[in-house]
């Protein structure tokens, strides 16, 4: 039977039937209704922010809050990181600014901070970190940066929903913080998304320009979108979030069995817990050393595969030797570069069993 390198989280048939028959009864299945405004309160709940705005996936989010926070202009640089997914980078150049790459650091994946303000010029208005497969950047240092210079910080939170620093959630550093809640994420509505936010001002912005720009109800005041969540959508959020501790500890024993199997391999390398850091469990990512290991991260990959089992080489390549955007941004990133050659991200999920793990294990190891 084959191993996927993810698979979606879902509630109990029945659950899910429940939680939609007011949809049905009322009609009203779009346009921030009251399954909407309930699952936004559930989740700022949860995640403990002051405020938070929610979308029709994770991209938009991220590129509405851009708008919504004033970026928006020809000449602005964001500084953030090449070892992410496209989209990341993708809503910075579709609000017309530029993105200018900052390497990442070789431990945990996320932006070297250490190597920021060297990139900081009178053009840059923003700085974009994002935390990796669940492993927080170092918000401190980052808050510290960015008073000094005067900058918005948006952070890419797709991966850590639920993580926290300190206590802390990690939706409430920096300006902004977008959650994914896409299909393959710990904690998914299908497709959706969300902005956490803690000053108010952001809220009417957030919520007009996802709804076309309307202001009021005779009035377009913004060249907006339409990237509104559905009642259907929030329905699915509202049943996964009452499991969302129970999925996240049966993603937490796989890890852990994938530490007892592969922690201590020469030439495998795998994520150091960060300190102070309740983590999700979001990824299970291994560094392959094939001069140590006598196999390449591809050469493990196709094994794998040849066992119907798929991983992921996530991130590959970086953003900055993508097609879409070599030779336009600075490439001078070399930890990411390496790292996205010898990274692969083996399957976990929910219903992953201590038995396939180790069938996993075997064929790496084998």
């Amino acid at each position: 039977m084959s191993i996927m390198v993810t698979r979606s989280s879902m509630p109990k048939l029945e659950d899910y039937i429940e939680e939609i028959k007011p949809v049905f009864e009322s009609h009203h299945l779009t346009n921030m209704g009251p399954v909407y405004k309930k699952f936004q309160k559930q989740l700022i709940d949860y995640l403990e922010v002051p405020e938070l705005s929610l979308f029709a996936n994770g991209h938009m989010a991220l590129e509405v809050a851009i708008h919504a926070l004033g970026l928006r202009c020809e000449s602005g640089e964001v500084i953030t990181t090449p070892f992410t997914f496209v989209s990341t980078t993708h809503a910075i150049v579709r609000n017309g600014l530029k993105p200018v790459f900052c390497d990442i650091k070789p431990d945990d994946y996320t932006i070297d901070t250490g190597k920021i303000e060297e990139l900081i010029t009178d053009r840059t208005v923003a700085i974009m970190p994002v935390h990796v497969y669940g492993n927080l950047c170092d918000v401190e240092a980052i808050d510290r940066i960015a008073k000094k210079h005067n900058l918005k910080v948006i952070y890419d939170a797709a991966h850590a929903f639920g993580v926290k620093y300190k206590g802390i959630g990690a939706g409430n550093f920096g300006d902004a913080s977008m959650f994914s809640f896409h299909a393959t994420k710990v904690f998914n509505t299908v497709e959706g998304g969300a902005v956490a936010f803690r000053d108010r001002k952001y809220g009417e912005p957030l919520h007009e320009l996802k709804n076309f720009g309307i202001h009021g109800a005779e009035d377009v005041t913004e060249i907006g979108c339409n990237a509104k969540m559905d009642e259907f959508r929030a329905a699915m959020g509202i049943c996964n979030l009452r499991r969302i501790d129970e999925c996240i500890a049966a993603r937490a024993g796989a890890a852990g069995r994938y530490n007892e199997r592969l922690g201590n391999v020469p030439g495998i390398r795998l994520c150091t817990p960060q300190k102070d850091v309740l983590p999700n469990y979001a990824y299970y990512p291994v560094y392959f050393d094939e001069c140590v290991f006598g196999r390449s991260r591809d050469d493990v990959f196709e094994e794998l595969k040849k066992h119907d089992i798929f991983a992921r080489k996530y991130f590959y390549p970086a953003i900055n030797e993508m097609t879409c955007y070599r030779g336009q941004y600075n490439r001078n990133t070399p930890v990411a570069h390496d790292v996205s050659q010898h990274i692969l991200t083996l399957p976990l999920y929910e219903g992953l069993s201590q038995e396939e793990v180790d069938r996993i294990c075997d064929v790496i190891l084998g």
